[in-house]
C-alpha cells in the first residue's frame, strides 16, 4: 500500500448504520471519490451500475466516479437530470425511469446517486420501483446530503401538494461522503447544509449546539477539520435514529423534522423555487418552531433567541423578509397553514410540529392551537 492510500484510510471514518438485514456503512473522508469503486467492491450483485447525477455535478465528477468504478472492472453509464427540484416531479421523474429502462438494466444492476439532495431522493426512489427494486449508492456532493438526505432511507418525489409526498423507505448499500467535494461548493450550498447540521444539537444534543455556535464560522470558512467532525457527528446522530426507528413507526425519528413543517411550507410558497434552498426552508423553520415553542411556554425565550441569533450570525436567512434576497412577498399566514396541513406528518386534519423545551430537547406536538400559530405567523410576516 503506498503512502498516500495509507494516509487517506488513516483520515477516512466509518459509521454503521445498524438494520437488521439492511445494515450499511457510512464512509467519511477526503479523496474518497476517487476509490468509491475498491469500497464498494463486494457489495454489488454484478459488475454493471448507472451514475446518475445532474447537469451542474456531472461535469465536475461523473467521469471521475465512472472511472473509479471502472478500474475495477465494473461497467458504468451515466445519466444526468436537469438540477432543481423540478426534476423532483412526476415529469421528471418518469423521464429519468425511461431513460435507466433505455440501458436495459437488470436486477443485478447497481444505481449510484451523485450529487444532493434531489439527487439523492430521486434515484433512491427510482431504484425502490425500478424492475421491483435495485440496489444503489450514495455519494452525496452537499453539505446538507452529506450530512442528513444521503443517511436513512428516505426517497421520493415532490406533488402539487406537497414535499416528498409519494416515496418510499429504501436503504442505500453504502454511502461514499468526500469530504473534499465541498471545496467547490457555493457558500450559500454551505450554509444551507450547515442548517441540517446544527439541527442534530438542537434535537438532543445540546453540546453539539454550543460547538457549532463555537466553530460554525469557521466550518463554513472552510476548516476542513471542523467539516469533518460536523459531518462525523451529524451522520452519528442520523445513524443512531435511524436505527431505532427507520420507518418512523414511532416519534423517535420524526425529531429528524424539527424545523420541517414551517419549512415545507415556506417551500411550497416560494414553489419549490431558487429563492429558498431546502436548508435554508429548515433553518427558517428550526427558528419558527422555537419561537412557537417560546410563545406557548414551553421553551425559555432565551434559547428561542440562542437560535435564532446563532442561525442569522452564520448567513441563514431566518426572518421572512430576507428570503429570496430581501424581495418582499406577499406573504399570508392562511396559505402557510393550508401548506402545512397538506405535510405527510399531519394526523387527522390535525398539524403536526417538532417543538422544544429548550435547547437539545426536542419533542413531537399535536396540540397547538392555531390561534397561537396564526399570532406567530402574522408576526412573522410583519418583522
Amino acid at each position: 500500500m503506498n503512502a498516500p492510500t495509507e494516509a487517506a484510510d488513516q483520515a477516512r471514518r466509518t459509521i454503521r448504520v445498524d438494520l437488521a438485514g439492511r445494515a450499511y456503512d457510512i464512509a467519511i473522508g477526503p479523496g474518497l471519490l476517487d476509490r468509491t469503486g475498491e469500497l464498494a467492491a463486494g457489495l454489488l450483485a454484478a459488475p454493471r451500475v448507472i451514475i446518475v447525477s445532474d447537469h451542474t455535478v456531472a461535469p465536475l465528477y461523473a467521469a471521475r466516479l465512472a472511472a473509479a468504478f471502472e478500474k475495477t472492472g465494473v461497467r458504468t453509464r451515466v445519466l444526468a437530470v436537469p438540477a432543481g427540484e423540478t426534476s423532483k416531479e412526476f415529469t421528471g421523474f418518469g423521464q429519468l425511469m425511461n431513460d435507466l429502462l433505455d440501458q436495459r438494466p437488470d436486477r443485478k444492476t447497481t444505481l449510484v446517486a451523485l450529487g444532493g439532495g434531489v439527487v439523492g431522493d430521486l434515484t433512491g426512489f427510482a431504484a425502490a420501483v425500478l424492475l421491483r427494486g435495485v440496489d444503489f449508492i450514495q455519494v452525496p456532493t452537499t453539505l446538507l446530503a452529506q450530512v442528513d438526505s444521503s443517511v436513512g432511507g428516505k426517497t421520493g418525489i415532490n406533488t402539487r401538494h406537497g414535499k416528498n409526498l409519494v416515496g418510499a423507505f429504501y436503504q442505500p448499500r453504502l454511502v461514499v461522503i468526500d469530504t473534499d467535494l465541498l471545496d467547490t461548493l457555493p457558500r450559500r450550498e454551505l450554509l444551507a447544509g450547515y442548517a441540517e447540521v446544527a439541527k442534530y444539537g438542537l434535537i438532543d444534543e445540546p453540546d453539539f449546539f454550543t460547538w457549532c455556535e463555537e466553530n460554525g464560522a469557521a466550518l463554513l470558512a472552510g476548516d476542513a477539520a471542523r467539516r469533518s467532525y460536523a459531518i462525523e457527528q451529524s451522520c452519528l446522530a442520523k445513524a443512531r435514529i435511524v436505527a431505532a426507528d427507520e420507518r418512523e413507526t414511532t416519534d423517535l425519528r420524526a425529531l429528524l423534522n424539527l424545523g420541517h413543517t414551517f419549512g415545507h411550507a415556506l417551500e411550497a410558497e416560494t414553489g419549490f423555487g431558487p429563492d429558498l434552498l431546502h436548508g435554508e426552508a429548515v433553518g427558517a423553520g428550526m427558528a419558527l418552531a422555537f419561537d412557537l415553542s417560546a410563545r406557548m411556554g414551553l421553551c425559555p425565550a432565551v434559547d428561542a433567541e440562542r437560535v435564532r441569533r446563532h442561525l442569522a450570525a452564520v448567513g441563514l436567512p431566518v426572518r421572512l423578509r430576507a428570503i429570496g434576497g430581501g424581495n418582499r412577498r406577499d406573504w399570508q399566514t392562511a396559505r402557510l397553514i393550508d401548506h402545512m396541513r397538506g405535510d405527510k406528518k399531519a394526523e387527522a386534519g390535525k398539524l403536526t410540529f417538532v417543538l422544544a423545551r429548550g435547547i437539545g430537547r426536542a419533542f413531537v406536538s399535536r396540540d397547538v392551537d392555531e390561534t397561537v400559530l396564526h399570532g406567530l405567523l402574522d408576526d412573522a410576516i410583519a418583522a
